[in-house]
Parts: C-alpha cells; sequence; structure tokens
C-alpha cells in the first residue's frame, strides 16, 4: 500500500512539473483558439454543401454532423499525445538509460507527463474553443451523456497514448521511427474518423475498423457524446460502446507490454 502511494506521489509530481514547465508556452498553446475555430468553420461550410437539400448522409442530419464535427476537434485537444517521438528522442540521444536510476517506470512517467500536458491543454485550448463553438457557431455542445462521455475520452486518452508509445518503442529497432509515425499519423487521420465520418466508408471497411486502434480514438467517443453509436452494422448502447472501447484498450495495452518486454531485450547502454 505504501508502495502504491509512493508511486501516485511521484506520478502526480510529474504531472505537476509537466504542467509548469508547458506553462511558460501556453502563448503556443493558444494559437490553437484560431487553428481548431477555422478549421471546424471549413468543415462547417463544406458540409453544409454537401447535404445541400438532403435531410441525412450516413444516418446522420446536419446538426448531428456538425456537432460531431465539432466534438472529434475538442476530444483532440484533449488527447493530444507525441509519447512516440519522446521516447524515440530518448532512444537516439541515449537518454533513455537515466530512466533506469529513476524511481519510476517511464511508460508511467510518460502517462503523467502527458497527463500534465493535457491539464493546460484543457486551460488554453479546450475552454476556449468549447465557448467560440457555442457562442459564436451556436452550436449545441451539450453531451447526450456526460458520465458515458467523459469515460469513453478516458479510454481515448488511453488509447492514443498506448498506440503512440508502442510506435517509439520500435526505435529500439530501427533508432529513427519517425517514418512509422508519419504512417500512422496519415492512416489514423483517415481512419479515425477525424477527417470523414466512418460511416461513409465501404461496409467491409467498417467491419474492418472494429478490430482496429483507430476508430477508438475519434470516432467512438464522438459518437458516444452525440449519443448513439453504430458502425459496419453493429448498433450498440452508449454503456456497450464504452465496454467495448474499454476492451480494445486492455487488448492495446498487453500489446504494448509484449512489445516494451521484447524493447528491452534490445536495450544496450554502458552500465545497463
Amino acid at each position: 500500500m505504501n508502495r502504491l502511494k509512493y508511486n501516485w506521489l511521484i506520478c502526480r509530481a510529474v504531472a505537476e512539473v509537466t504542467y509548469k514547465e508547458w506553462s511558460a508556452y501556453r502563448t503556443h498553446s493558444l494559437v490553437s483558439v484560431i487553428v481548431g475555430p477555422v478549421y471546424f468553420m471549413v468543415q462547417y461550410f463544406i458540409w453544409t454543401a454537401v447535404y445541400g437539400g438532403q435531410t441525412t448522409l450516413g444516418g446522420l442530419d446536419l446538426q448531428q454532423m456538425i456537432r460531431y464535427f465539432g466534438a472529434t476537434a475538442l476530444i483532440g485537444y484533449l488527447i493530444m499525445d507525441f509519447a512516440d517521438w519522446n521516447l524515440s528522442m530518448l532512444v537516439r540521444t541515449g537518454k533513455f538509460l537515466t530512466f533506469h536510476l529513476r524511481p519510476v517506470h517511464h511508460r508511467s512517467f510518460a502517462l503523467f507527463q502527458k497527463l500534465g500536458h493535457r491539464m493546460l491543454g484543457f486551460l488554453f485550448e479546450f475552454l476556449p474553443c468549447l465557448l467560440i463553438f457555442i457562442y459564436i457557431f451556436g452550436i449545441d455542445m451539450r453531451p447526450a451523456s456526460l458520465p458515458w462521455t467523459l469515460v469513453s475520452v478516458v479510454l481515448a486518452f488511453l488509447m492514443n497514448f498506448y498506440v503512440n508509445y508502442t510506435i517509439g518503442l520500435t526505435s529500439f529497432w530501427l533508432v529513427q521511427s519517425g517514418g512509422i509515425r508519419s504512417a500512422f499519423l496519415l492512416v489514423s487521420g483517415i481512419f479515425s474518423g477525424a477527417l470523414i465520418p466512418l460511416d461513409f466508408f465501404p461496409h467491409w471497411l467498417q467491419v474492418t475498423q472494429l478490430f482496429l486502434p483507430f476508430q477508438y480514438i475519434a470516432y467512438m467517443p464522438a459518437m458516444v457524446f452525440t449519443g448513439h453509436y453504430s458502425l459496419g452494422g453493429l448498433q450498440l448502447s452508449l454503456p456497450e460502446a464504452v465496454g467495448m472501447q474499454a476492451a480494445a484498450v486492455l487488448i492495446m495495452f498487453g500489446c504494448n507490454e509484449l512489445v516494451r518486454r521484447r524493447a528491452m531485450k534490445q536495450f544496450t547502454a554502458v552500465g545497463a
């Protein structure tokens, strides 16, 4: 019990220090207050033109579509992560060795670093953009179910972290994981539903997404926000959808742990 409390205090300190460290660059975060609404405005005009006189597309009416893109934009601020880049940098420069001397597991350290960084994002990116969406664009950003939406966003946060950390672990074999990172960002941008709702994809591709991590990062939490989840002919209630998301996160964690153990066998350094 004392060990758990000790680890919790360390991780909480990591989150607090990261928050204070990145607070020095909070003006950089405020750029999102311009970029986010501009991107949303572009989506608004595109989808208004696409709908034309049609009532629904892909099972969503225009208002639901606008709410969907508002949700994906805001969720993106809460789950943004670059653990892969950080880990790759530590491996490439040899600084990863120093974590063997610290009283905390590097994955836990990276997770709470992300938590502290996103607490800053919540204040300087999420809240300003939420107010802009509500009071300037007049979008109803009230979730269908606040508790289930919060749980789904936390799970998306973890899924995004474990996927990125796994990509970062490839640096133990490749030294540079930049190529894999770029490829993943491209594929994830398409298949996570951040650019186009997955309902617009062919049926076979929607079914495939059920077994890949991408939809659990953006599409599922956004659909839980709207109160309706369906993909590949599968329709789930909010508790069922969040339960499936939790199972996917556990599987991803297992894959991450497996790759991490194999990566540690690859690690060599003076004194290690």
